[in-house]
């Protein structure tokens, strides 16, 4: 008599340079896709809308809890603006009954307000839930008048729309005021460079005031240089603003690009960069890093008004986890899609920038093709042998496609083994015996440092 129940065997997938990739739960789909999402950018392998789509159906897949917590930490932690507002969004879908909570920590600036609910609306505007106006309300007390005045924009969705519909409590008599003057159009334009510049005032003196007082955010000073510079602004005022700036809110891969445009002001704009790892413990030992190389990195940016790409995003990140190491060794990798043979290079332990330079610059002379992880890993192993641990920074699209040379068959040469997914794409391989992060904030090595502290 023939057997019926029988195992499922589950349908092999595959990378999008042909690879075997490795299934993997419905949480670690969503994450992977969300960590270093620039939300309806297009990638390398996939569109924006494509990517976008996925998120929404695997949020029906995973419990909303764990969508709640992966809002917040997409905002907090990996410092990425319009994808947690699209979880939200789809939590609010499902009914779930934390919405509220999590809208009132995922909001963390006014603009965010009224982008959820263009995002809500995006398929045709209908009656908000009873959670989305209450997490509103939780939210919308939170700004002072002169984030408010700084986020009040003449858009299709406004502020004063927002207040309308989830009815927020003012914490006082003088939250009231600044909320009646937004409602009224009477809400004063606040102190901002963008205010001050387009005032008409002598641009060199406006630069020079807004750097003195304080007034210049981080991501703000750091985009303005160029426009500095043409003004004629005194460099040693920028280089002071540029020393004791707060960085804790800007990606890595930011200050590569200020200072690509900005070579004058490099050593200054890496101070910043470099200050806030001079406090932190080493990863003690012996650390391999290997960064991915190739054509998928550097042949397309993240979003679609940024010069940025993922290899500068990989090179922000390797001149994070080198001085984070007590011994690193680095490693950038590519190869031949038509011979299917990778080619490796040891990169120069140089710090800051000089590294960025030092990786970067391998883009194209290590070929175009992906990453051949079992291949890299033969070769590294050759020269090193065993390590404490091993950091791969790829976008996962391995191009070994016959058995022998599986990404799955990769030797493992670490005590800890971590691959850190700098992409979106669907699938991946750096499963199983490898530590799998998504993200390229500095959150990833944080989470090398409390694992390893757990252990």
């Amino acid at each position: 008599m023939a057997k019926l129940n029988t195992a499922t065997k589950k349908e092999s997938i595959y990378t999008h340079e042909g690879a075997k990739a490795q299934h993997i739960n419905a949480y670690q789909q969503l994450r992977r896709s969300v960590c270093s999402c620039m939300l309806w950018e297009s990638e390398f392998y996939e569109d924006g809308k494509t990517i976008a789509d996925r998120i929404a159906s695997l949020v029906k897949e995973v419990p909303a809890e764990k969508v709640a917590y992966l809002a917040i930490e997409a905002r907090e932690k990996f410092k990425l603006r319009h994808v947690p507002l699209l979880l939200l969004r789809e939590l609010a879908r499902q009914g779930y009954k934390k919405t509220a909570e999590t809208i009132g920590k995922t909001i963390q600036r006014p603009d965010e307000l009224t982008e959820f609910l263009s995002i809500y609306w995006k398929d045709g505007r209908c009656p908000l839930s009873a959670q989305v106006k209450k997490g509103l309300a939780l939210a919308f007390p939170k700004f002072n008048a002169y984030a408010l005045a700084k986020y009040n924009r003449d858009e299709k969705i406004k502020l004063r729309d927002v207040l309308f519909l989830c009815h927020a409590k003012p914490k006082d008599d003088e939250q009231k005021e600044v909320w009646k003057k937004l409602i009224d159009g009477t809400l004063e334009a606040p102190d901002t460079w963008e205010v001050a510049l387009s005032s008409g005032k002598n641009k060199k003196a406006t630069w020079e005031r807004l750097l003195s007082e304080g007034k210049l955010g981080a991501l703000a000073l750091l985009r303005n240089l160029r426009n500095m510079k043409e003004a004629s602004v005194d460099e040693k005022i920028i280089f002071e603003a540029l020393n004791k700036v707060k960085t804790d809110k800007v990606l890595p891969f930011r200050f590569i690009v200020a200072a690509k445009h900005n070579p004058w002001a490099e050593s200054a704009i890496e101070i910043p960069m470099m200050s806030a790892m001079s406090q932190m413990p080493k990863l003690i030992g012996t650390t391999i890093m290997i960064i991915d190389v190739s054509g998928s990195m550097y042949d397309s940016s993240i979003s679609k008004y940024s010069e940025v790409d993922r290899a500068n995003a990989a090179c922000s990140l390797a001149i994070i986890v080198r001085e984070l190491c007590e011994h690193p060794i680095i490693y950038a990798t590519a190869g031949s899609d038509a011979t299917r043979i990778h080619k490796t290079q040891e990169v120069p332990s140089r710090h800051g920038f000089a590294l960025s330079d030092a990786i970067y610059t391998l883009c194209l002379p290590l070929g175009g093709g992906g990453i051949f992880l079992k291949q890299v890993m033969d070769y590294v192993y050759g020269k090193q042998g065993n390590v404490d641990r091993v950091i791969v920074i790829t976008d996962e699209q391995d191009c070994g496609i016959s058995s022998d040379d599986s990404p799955s068959k990769a030797k493992i040469i670490g005590k800890h083994n971590y691959l850190i997914n700098v992409a979106s794409a669907r699938n991946g391989i750096g499963y199983g015996a490898w530590k799998h992060i998504d993200g390229f904030s500095e959150a990833v090595i944080d989470w090398i440092r409390e694992y390893e502290n757990i252990e």
